[in-house]
């Protein structure tokens, strides 16, 4: 499976990406139903830049060492 950064993706096509998969964003955060996304094991809120998705997968995290390691806990390293 090839990784994809999504740093460099122009911000249209990050909220392009979230309707694909359900989700939408207002410009600044990544919302679903209309609320703000949060973070799984942090409850904050995702914004649209630092948004990641994981291989294998459609959970969204905030891009941090926190999350990242949770994740990997539960899931097993995806990377």
């Amino acid at each position: 499976m090839e990784r994809l950064s999504l740093k460099e993706v122009s911000k249209d096509s990050k909220i392009e990406l979230l309707r694909e998969l359900g989700y939408d964003s207002d410009g600044e955060f990544v919302l679903e139903s209309g609320k703000k996304l949060l973070d799984r094991y942090l409850d904050v809120p995702i914004k649209l830049d630092n948004m990641v998705i994981l291989p294998g997968s459609i959970i969204i995290l905030d891009n941090n060492e926190l999350s990242l390691s949770k994740y990997i806990e539960e899931f097993g390293d995806v990377f």
